[in-house]
This record gives C-alpha cells, structure tokens and sequence, in this order.
C-alpha cells in the first residue's frame, strides 16, 4: 500500500537546522509521517520522481509560493491556566487598565504570595471533574496550535494531567506532561518552610502519570517531571525527583531565579539559593530544563555553564506579568553568549498571552537592545530558539525541531505576500517586525495537517469554544465562589 504524500512547493523554507540555511524558493516532500526532501524546487522535484508510482500518483501538492515554511514551534514552558479565566487577571476585570496595581510577580516578587498561590493549585485541580479538565486542556491547546505550536511541554498546569494528555491526542499535537508538584510553602509569619503534602505522594502521583504517558502508541506523547517552583520543594522531594529521574531515565523541569527576592527567601526558608538547592539534591545535569533563570550569582551561573542546563526563556510575557526577568539582571542573555542552550517559551497565562511568534520578535528585540548591537540575535537565531533548540531542551531533537530529511514532518506555513514583505528579501525579519500568532495559515504534525488557512481540520471550532465556556462556568462557580449571576453576564456578552 503506498503512503501519503505531500509537496510543499517553492516556498522560502527556513529548516532551523545547525546551519541555518535559508533557501528563497524550496519545496519539502512529506511521504507519511516524516520529511523525506528538503532543498531548492529541483532538488526536491528529483526525490519526487524518485517515489514509487502508486505513491507519486497520489501525490498532494500545497502551493507555497508566496508563503514561509517553518518547522513547527515547539513552546518547551507552558502552563494550561484557562481554568482561571475570570479571576487572575481574567475576565473578571473591569474595562479601564486605569486602577491596575502591581501583581505578586512585580517589585521583585512578592514569594509569600507566590507560595501559597502556587501551593492551593492542588485542591483547585482535584475540583474539576474530568469533563471539564478536558473541555479546557482542549481550548487551550487550540490557541497554541492556532499560533503554530506543534509541540507543548507542560511545566505544570491547573488542570487534570490525564484530561490534558486526551485532549493533545485527540488534538493531534505532541504533548510532554507533567504535574503540578510541590510540598511546601513559605510562611509570612516563620522562618522555616511548611510541609503542605506527603511527599510520597506528590513523587507516586509523578510516576503514575510516567506509566500512563509510557502506553501512548503515537508517539507523540512523553512525560517530564517538574517542580512548580524551587520555593515550594522541600530536600526530600527534590531527592526522591532526582532519584525518580535516574530509575525512568527522563528529563526535569523547574522554575528557578525567576524574581529578584526568590534568592534571599529560599536562604530564608532552606538555607541556600536555588541553583545550588538544584545541584545538592542532585538534579542540577544536562537534562534540566531552568525555566526563567535570571536571577543567579555568579558561582550560580558557573553551576549552571558547568552542568550544561537548558535554559527556557519567555520574553514576551514578563513585562505583562510585572517581572523584570531579562531586563534587571542581562543573566540569560550573557549565558547564552557563554554557550548555553536558551529557548524560548510563552510561559502560561489565563487568557491568551504572546504566543511564539510574539517572543521571537520579543527576543530579537530585547535582546539586541540590551547588547546595543542588532546582531547579537538573528531572525534566524530567534526562530532556532523557538524550534530546534526548544526541541533539545525536550530531549525530543532528534524527531523534531528542524526540516530535515528523516526528521518528523511538523511544519508551519505563514503567508508573506501583503504590504508588510514588500521588497524584503528577509520574509522571517518581516514577520518578526509585523507579524504575529495570527498570521500562521498551515500547521503539520507529523504529516497531518491540523490547520489550513487558518482554520481548525477536522475540529468544529464553535463546538471546542463552547465546550470550554460551559466547562468554565461549571468550575468558576463551583470550585472559585463566583456567583452564577456574575459569571453568567459575562458569558452573555460572548456571542455563540
């Protein structure tokens, strides 16, 4: 039986691989799931007549003419937080910005607050019952895969783990999951931390979620454990997750120097800062992912350069959360230049926040900026950000990442046909000065092509929106105390 394939014709195909190439009119053939040619339109041409008649006779043919092909975004630090999209900066809020205050993430982070709101995440996601964890892991997966996300690594999210990994699979996109994890707080009123759950029990709940994820047949679905924040970890649950770790032979994930006050509370509360907590207990390798990260000394930053970390970065978001991540200390950014991995991510909000396309052009921006140079990241140094290099941050490079023969066929096409590329022979620089999430028109998984001119394939988007109105409902009254009356005026407003 011969396999589907598809051409992706004279398209500019930036494959994001070590060399970045760029080729101005390329094709890329898909044959099933994977990408069998990558190259100029003669190039590929050839490997098409190479193909065996049956399947060159059902060859599909996309005109890419006036488009980019890009290797699916792969967003390596991502939080479902849906489920509070009316409170937390949701809709519960007025019209006018005029009377916003700073949050519990600026001035340097308020860590009391951030302790304790990240700790009570556990009794909001036992709340929700399945139906409704999975109507909003589906939404909230959609609005990635709106923006070109093809793959999703959780770092711990207000949601079911199970719901989220069913809602990815039915969803077609590849999904690292993970928990919700921690076992303690820090207290305004002591100097020592409180043990809020049995550390047993948090690492069992990990190692369930690894055996579930180890069933998926598609390959499309993994596990990684993680820690929702290094303040809420105590020694023994970061020793049983280094240990948990080594026996599944699987990567770690954790927010760490994310605000200027989290060095001095963890000395506090643990005796020691974050970075050198994470190397003491064993997890501090090449396989850690250190989300944010900007906040470390410099024995810190040699702990972190010697071990070979991943670092996860998310420029679009700080300055909308109240944090100064990349601006106060210029840490990752220096890291980078020293040879460290950085990728970037969207981090997680409760309504739709900058997606990849946004933090590219936020890297590329910022970065540049704050080096006085317009070198310092390339276009096609922020797009290996958002592709490769976040793929190797999973542990996941070898499949995706880049457009290469041999690799998973996931994909992007963006349109750059209008004003915004007009004698630009740069279409990716275009895009990241005009650009954005919307613009994506094509996303590929896998050879399965999940979005065509910008509309969902095989998913009613009135239903999937609806699903998580009503979802939404159900939680926010039920679990988060808000009348029905209010939640129900807000929903009247939204046309269905």
């Amino acid at each position: 039986m011969s396999e589907r394939a598809v051409l992706i014709e004279g398209g500019c195909v930036y494959p994001a691989d070590t060399a970045d190439t760029v080729i101005p009119r390329g094709s890329v053939l898909v044959v099933g799931d994977r990408i069998a040619a990558v190259g100029s339109a003669e190039q590929v041409q050839e490997a098409v007549t190479a193909l065996d008649e049956d399947t060159r006779a059902g060859l599909e043919v996309l005109d890419a003419r006036r488009m980019m092909v890009l290797p699916g975004f792969v967003n390596a630090h991502w939080h479902d937080m849906f489920a509070m999209g009316f409170p937390l900066r949701g809709a519960l809020r007025p019209p006018t910005d005029r009377a916003d205050e700073v949050g519990f993430f600026g001035g340097g982070g308020d860590m009391h607050t951030i302790s304790r709101t990240f700790d009570s995440f556990d009794g909001l996601i036992a709340g929700l019952t399945a139906d409704e964890a999975y109507a909003i892991a589906r939404y909230s997966m959609w609005t990635q895969l709106r923006g070109g996300v093809t793959t999703i690594g959780d770092v711990g999210s207000l949601n079911r783990p199970p719901e989220m990994v069913r809602a990815a699979t039915d969803l077609g996109l590849r999904f690292s999951a993970t928990t919700w994890a921690g076992d303690a707080v820090c207290p305004p009123d002591s100097d020592r931390f409180q043990r809020t759950h049995d550390t047993d029990q948090v690492l069992a709940a990990v190692e369930d979620l690894l055996r579930h994820c180890a069933s998926d047949t598609s390959g499309r679905i993994r596990c990684r454990p993680s820690i929702a924040y290094v303040t809420n970890m105590t020694d023994e649950l970061g020793r049983g997750f280094a240990e948990l770790t080594r026996r599944h032979d699987v990567g770690f994930a954790t927010h760490v120097g994310a605000v200027r006050n989290e060095p001095d509370t963890l000395r506090r509360y643990y005796g020691t800062t974050g970075v050198r907590r994470l190397h003491d207990l064993g997890l501090l390798n090449d396989r850690l992912m250190a989300a944010h990260c900007a906040f470390v000394d410099d024995e810190e930053q040699k702990l972190l350069l010697d071990a070979g970390v991943h670092i996860s970065h998310s420029p679009g978001k700080y300055g909308p959360a109240g944090e100064s991540t990349l601006t106060e200390s210029g840490v990752v950014p220096a890291l980078r230049r020293a040879g460290l991995d950085v990728s970037l991510s969207t981090d997680g909000a409760s309504l739709p926040n900058a997606g990849m396309a946004e933090t590219m052009r936020a890297v590329w921006q910022m970065y540049n900026e704050m080096a006085a140079s317009q070198i310092d990241v390339l276009p096609t140094d922020a797009l290996a950000m958002a592709t490769r290099l976040a793929a190797r941050g999973l542990g996941w490079d070898a499949e995706i990442g880049s457009l290469e023969p041999g690799k998973q066929a996931d994909l992007v096409l963006i349109r750059a046909d209008d004003w915004r590329y007009l004698l630009n022979p740069r279409p990716l620089e275009s895009f990241l000065w005009l650009g954005g999430s919307a613009d994506v028109d094509t996303v590929m998984v896998a050879g399965d092509i999940l979005l065509a001119g910008g509309q969902p394939v095989g998913v009613d988007y009135t239903e999937l929106r609806d699903h998580y109105l009503d979802a939404l409902a159900g939680f926010t009254t039920r679990c988060l105390r808000v009348p029905g009356d209010v939640v129900a005026g807000v929903l009247n407003g939204v046309p269905r």
